[in-house]
């Protein structure tokens, strides 16, 4: 086939994706500009992605990159292909879960609802799974549960209507377990790659929070998370900078430090949705602000399941640099990071994610090795955030045809199939 030998009888196989691309955009006499107009991107995005800044772990995006070269995917990807997300039939079931519309209130529940304490119970096990990076087994937890949640809230809002002298029925309670069964469910969904869906459970948080601001608060997280797995950063910015205005206390010294941690986790968000905007001054801004409420909220607590703390804040940091291109300054932070105290009381999940992100900064910089001992020790912490994360496979794709691969780097890459 034409094309299959790079630069230096290099073959095009063994290249990274992003080389790939840039040469079959050239080989049709396309700048990137002109391939930025047909992808309705930018041409910092097309650049971004060519360098290996940015990583190509959606399919949907890759579909459109390929027919705007006039190539099958297959091509761009080379002769390995990850796994599109490692969640099989689990992530099938979660979605025709989310297609179901059958507790709208007023309707027979068919199933009775099961009792809050008991629903509450599940939703906190199934956000340790999720910290956990448990996947698999999220993943089957879901449907259920999502079920369960949509049956009690529309229960508890009936029963309120009906009796509305009575305190017993709390619809507020169903609804802020509801809001979070969608928010753990898109969380994962953004995981294993399924951003359209992940966008589908976290607009069905923002309507079930309502006119509640902490709610809505808690809400927008997933929403800011799945626009910008969806490349909409701009929306993913102006979602959650406008739900932390809403909660944002007069004096942040005062605030209650759960309504602080979502408050810094949202800017988070902000942060990270302007870097993949290539935003540098709007990252360093919402960074400087969730650092600030960072210490007065403080490392060590996980108020409505964020994590958020200093040390969270760091990581951060170092995945906003990787978006923005800085490897010098995203490796630093890294190394600085994983030196506190606080990395190793951080869930597992979010401890493999960030190493994830640090493997990333050193394939910028050209640091194979470097690259390679931190995606197994990423696979070591939580094997799922590797096996089964669009983004970690083609990581470990990339370093591993980059040059001769360490023996744990090898073991890991013919693992999941990509050697």
């Amino acid at each position: 086939m034409p094309g299959r030998q790079g630069g230096g009888g290099v073959s095009v196989d063994e290249l990274p994706i992003g080389r790939r691309v840039a040469q079959w955009r050239i080989r049709r006499r396309m700048t990137q500009q002109m391939l930025a107009d047909r992808l309705g991107k930018s041409k910092s995005w097309v650049d971004k992605i060519e360098r290996g800044v940015r990583t190509l772990d959606r399919l949907s995006v890759l579909r459109e990159l390929a027919e705007a070269l006039r190539v099958d995917p297959v091509v761009l990807l080379g002769s390995s292909t990850p796994s599109a997300t490692g969640g099989g039939d689990g992530v099938d079931a979660v979605r025709a879960a989310l297609a179901r519309y059958d507790f709208a209130p007023g309707e027979r529940v068919r199933q009775p609802a099961p009792p809050v304490a008991a629903l509450g119970q599940r939703v906190g096990h199934a956000w340790l799974t999720y910290q956990h990076a448990h996947y698999p087994q999220l993943l089957r937890m879901l449907p259920g549960l999502l079920g369960d949640a949509q049956r009690a809230h529309v229960a508890q809002s009936e029963q309120s209507a009906a009796q509305p002298e009575q305190t017993a029925a709390q619809p507020e309670q169903t609804a802020a377990l509801l809001v979070q069964v969608y928010r753990v469910t898109s969380s994962v969904l953004v995981k294993l790659g399924e951003a359209d869906c992940a966008w589908l459970a976290a607009d069905r948080a923002v309507a079930v929070a309502a006119a509640d601001p902490l709610r809505a608060a808690v809400a927008a997280i997933p929403l800011g998370q799945a626009l910008r797995a969806l490349d909409r950063g701009r929306l993913a910015m102006a979602a959650t900078i406008a739900a932390a205005h809403r909660i944002a206390p007069p004096v942040p010294q005062e605030g209650p430090p759960g309504q602080l941690s979502v408050l810094g986790t949202l800017l988070l968000q902000a942060a990270l949705a302007a870097a993949t905007c290539g935003d540098a001054r709007s990252v360093g801004e919402l960074l400087d602000q969730a650092g600030e409420i960072a210490e007065q909220v403080g490392d060590g607590h996980d108020h409505h399941w964020t994590s958020f703390g200093p040390t969270t804040v760091e990581l951060a940091r170092v995945a906003a640099a990787v978006d923005l291109g800085d490897a010098g300054e995203a490796v630093t932070r890294h190394e600085q990071a994983v030196r506190r105290e606080q990395w190793r009381r951080l869930p597992a999940g979010h401890r493999a994610a960030h190493l994830v992100d640090a493997a990333r900064a050193y394939l910028l910089a050209g640091d194979l090795a470097a690259a390679g001992r931190t995606l197994v020790d990423a696979d070591r912490t939580a094997p799922a955030e590797t096996r089964s994360r669009p983004a970690a496979r083609t990581t470990i794709t990339a370093v591993v045809r980059g040059g001769p691969a360490a023996a744990g780097v090898a073991r890991l890459a013919t693992t999941l199939g990509l050697t």
